[in-house]
């Protein structure tokens, strides 16, 4: 899910001039619909239904999870060793020493979360296949226990009439590949290619839509740069070789997916954060647009135009280990925009002193914040439904109008059973609320949305905040792996059965 859970993160591109950002590393920016010129957002309460929103028919109502956050059975059936197992189990890495070993046990418990589905009249069902489950090593033969397991998922969700939207990496590269190099070794994006491959061979006859990567700027970024995610690196020159490998398996996937089902769906899923300049200065504006190139595109802009995000100043190319040939190769014309979009960010530019004390602002001058103005979840980010309707018609304007699915957004708040064991989680049903009516502001106003998917079906594993941070629309006891749907469960399910916004 989130990204990085957004922990709150300071990043080393900006070299001290990123502040109280949530964290998902670059976030993004906001524009008018004048290129170029930046706007402040709308008041939250613009987006507030008065009436109620119908959406179009075939709308996809879905909630989206991830095969380390859920799954558990972290070394069964020949699974080998993730990055995150290997994170996971080095002390100090995780809050409160939790692990994804068990998590929500999903692996052996699969059958009660279609169920939990089912109850709330999902249509649509994003997971995530666990690479080491396929490949232990990331490489050679498939292993067809993992294959079995995510067979029988995807036969026992089309029995319940949900859509299989799979997600083909999120963030468990196999440990082996780390040890080769991980995502800074030019051939994990081959062996990528190879694993998709593979995975759309066995599941291809019935899963026709695809989602390649899930937040790639995050686990490059939080992964090889800040060191909060696995594997743990603190290295500008590794992230900046990791961003280019990745771009090049995401052209290389896209390929291989089309190679065995030419009339698949494929996309990928973008972490975007709607960016607002500080002030109205043209320096602040350039800044929201340099966070914007970095947090929102940084992967869009190879897959769609061949070339990395123009406003940024200057692009270290030899340090990305970009080779000739290799802007053709990142390509991936994608049948629609995976758009994950939580809050927004205040961008302002680092000024003269921060630019001299800190070397690195040659590559990224922007200072980042977190917005302050509207109400906050458990987890401290913004709720600013606002976000939502800048970006998606940002996307929708910049890149000819494609199709869009919202493949994740949602909100932390740890409300637990009262003393009849029900979940009142008022809080979470005003988020998604708010934010659907900003979307259908956008549809209305032309955007081309597919779906929407709440994060998350249940509560998980949240990455380096463990089992802290609650943002499932079921509550999971951890100790007893009970699910109870709480009342944001209930009303989302009435939202989807309805496929109308009261």
């Amino acid at each position: 899910m989130p990204l990085t859970r957004r922990k709150f993160l300071r990043s080393v591109l900006a070299a001290g001039a990123v502040s109280a950002l949530p964290a998902g590393v670059f976030p993004a920016c906001s524009v008018s619909s004048k290129a170029g010129t930046a706007t402040h957002a709308a008041p939250v309460s613009q987006f507030t239904p008065s009436s109620p929103v119908t959406f179009p028919k075939g709308f996809f109502w879905g909630t989206a999870t991830a095969a380390y956050q859920i799954e558990g059975a972290w070394n069964e059936d020949g699974k080998g060793e993730s990055i995150w197992d290997h994170f996971a189990h080095t002390p100090g890495k995780i809050k409160n020493g939790d692990t994804g070993d068990v998590a929500c046990d999903s692996y052996h418990r699969w059958r009660e979360d279609i169920a939990l589905a089912r109850t709330m009249n999902l249509n649509s069902y994003r997971f995530s296949i666990s690479w080491p489950r396929i490949q232990a090593n990331g490489r050679g033969a498939a292993n067809q226990k993992g294959l079995d397991y995510y067979s029988r998922l995807v036969d026992a969700l089309l029995e319940a009439r949900i859509r299989p939207l799979v997600t083909l990496y999120h963030w468990d590269l196999p440990q082996a590949l780390e040890d080769a190099g991980g995502w800074t070794n030019r051939d994990t994006a081959s062996r990528f290619a190879d694993y998709a491959q593979l995975v759309v061979q066995s599941l291809g006859d019935r899963v026709n839509d695809w989602v390649i990567f899930n937040e790639a700027v995050s686990f490059v970024d939080l992964g090889y740069l800040i060191g909060t995610h696995a594997p743990g690196r603190k290295s500008l020159l590794d992230f900046l070789a990791a961003t280019h490998v990745v771009n090049l398996a995401q052209g290389a996937a896209f390929r291989a997916v089309k190679s065995v089902r030419p009339n698949s769906r494929v996309g990928s899923a973008l972490n975007m954060s709607w960016c607002e300049p500080a002030s109205d200065s043209d320096d602040d504006k350039l800044a929201a647009e340099r966070a914007h190139a970095m947090s929102n595109i940084w992967f869009l802009d190879p897959a769609l135009r061949g070339r990395y995000p123009e406003a940024l100043t200057f692009l270290p190319e030899t340090a990305m280990g970009v080779q000739s040939g290799d802007m053709e190769k990142v390509r991936a014309p994608l049948d629609f925009i995976g758009i994950n979009l939580y809050y927004r960010i205040i961008a302002s530019d680092p000024g003269a002193v921060d630019r001299a004390a800190h070397a690195q602002n040659w590559l990224f001058p922007v200072r980042m914040e977190g917005g302050k103005e509207g109400p906050k979840t458990d987890f401290g980010w913004e709720v600013w439904p606002a976000a939502l309707y800048n970006m998606v018609t940002r996307i929708t304007r910049d890149y000819n109008r494609p199709a869009i699915e919202i493949t994740e957004s949602g909100c932390s708040y740890n409300d637990g059973p009262d003393a009849t064991g029900a979940i009142h989680d008022s809080r979470r049903i005003s988020y998604h609320r708010e934010y659907l009516a900003a979307l259908a502001r956008a549809m209305v106003e032309g955007a081309d949305v597919r779906g929407y998917h709440a994060w998350t079906l249940m509560d998980n594993f949240e990455w380096a905040e463990g089992f802290s941070q609650r943002f499932g629309l079921a509550y999971t006891d951890f100790e007893t792996q009970k699910r109870t749907i709480k009342d944001s469960g209930r009303w989302y399910a009435k939202v989807a059965a309805e496929n109308k916004l009261s």
